[in-house]
């Protein structure tokens, strides 16, 4: 056995778990990242993993399992920043116990994230919203569920580790009506519920039953929904909500797209940056700057035939700008 095996052990045992607290999704990438890591330095270097040498994960064979990861895996520049970042980590932690890989150390952490170019996010608006929801048929057991998780999930923007993670007990429907979350981090935060979602969730939870440390949004077996489950049955009824609002169709529609949404709606009202970033549980303010970028989209011209139609006496103006936009009329 090679000192890499121990040090890799004290990373995820010591560092993560017991230092940093890291969540089991975190633990849970960081393990797939060293995993796919090690299988790439054994076939390259025809080394048994259990022989590998962390001098043996240069530079050079990090860049190459990261160009592996995006032309071979077809990875995301995301996910492939993310897999730089758990290398990084574990790296940092190996610097201080083995002195003697200082230099192929040092030149790995040098290794920059990759830049890439951010899309704006996509979000449902008001409509797409309503017909995503009512899509749900309440005749069943499951729509009744489904129905209730997405009220829940616009209106809080959960992620959907969150929404899985919830629980009988993490709902309060009284005085001070809120959804408790252990979100990223293992952070805490307690989200206001408004009375429309009470509802729906006063309803569900008398349907459900069960015990406070049950799943709020169980299987028919009573097991927690998965990741999959939950982006299937989202999948579903966006293909129904097409019939009633075609727009939705234009649109990719995850769970992540219901967190924007609630994000935006939030915007729209007037919320401050900062009270949305503490709302979604953002560690930081420019990670809810993304939703800034959205709302200063291109003018669309479904946007000034809405406003034309609303201000009768101000059409001439509308057209003037839709002129402009289109290069019809010089300014």
């Amino acid at each position: 056995m090679t000192a890499l095996a121990p040090t890799l052990q004290g990373f995820f045992v010591e560092r993560l778990a017991g230092q940093l607290g890291a969540s089991p999704n975190t633990v849970a990438a960081y393990r797939d990242t060293f995993r796919l890591l090690l299988a790439f330095a054994a076939e390259r270097t025809g080394t048994q993993p259990s022989s590998i040498e962390i001098g043996d994960l240069d530079a050079p064979l990090i860049g190459a399992f990261l160009a592996h990861l995006e032309h071979v895996r077809h990875n995301s520049v995301r996910t492939r920043n993310n897999r730089l970042a758990a290398i990084h980590s574990m790296f940092v932690y190996a610097a201080l116990r083995h002195p003697e890989d200082a230099a192929t150390i040092q030149r790995v952490l040098a290794i920059p994230p990759k830049r890439h170019e951010k899309n704006l996010v996509t979000y449902l608006t008001e409509d797409e919203a309503d017909a995503l929801i009512e899509a749900c048929n309440r005749d069943t057991w499951t729509g009744r569920r489904d129905h209730t998780m997405l009220v829940l999930a616009i209106q809080t923007g959960l992620r959907i580790s969150e929404l899985i993670g919830l629980t009988v007990a993490d709902i309060t429907v009284g005085t001070g009506a809120n959804v408790h979350t252990i979100g990223k981090g293992r952070k805490e935060r307690r989200t206001p519920l408004v009375p429309h979602t009470v509802e729906a969730l006063r309803a569900w939870l008398t349907e459900r039953g069960g015990n406070p440390a049950d799943p709020l949004f169980p299987t028919s077996t009573g097991k927690p929904l998965s990741r999959d489950a939950i982006e299937h049955r989202v999948a579903l009824h966006v293909a129904k909500a097409e019939q009633s609002c075609p727009s939705i169709r234009d649109k990719h529609v995850t769970t992540h797209t219901l967190r924007h949404t609630c994000a935006m709606r939030l915007l729209h009202s007037g919320v401050d940056i900062t009270v949305i970033a503490l709302w979604l549980g953002h560690a930081q303010v420019t990670t809810t700057s993304i939703y800034l970028h959205a709302l200063c989209r291109p003018l669309d011209y479904a946007d000034l035939c809405c406003a034309r139609s609303a201000f009768p006496g101000w059409q001439g103006v509308f057209d003037l700008v839709w002129g402009v936009v289109l290069g019809i009329v010089a300014v």
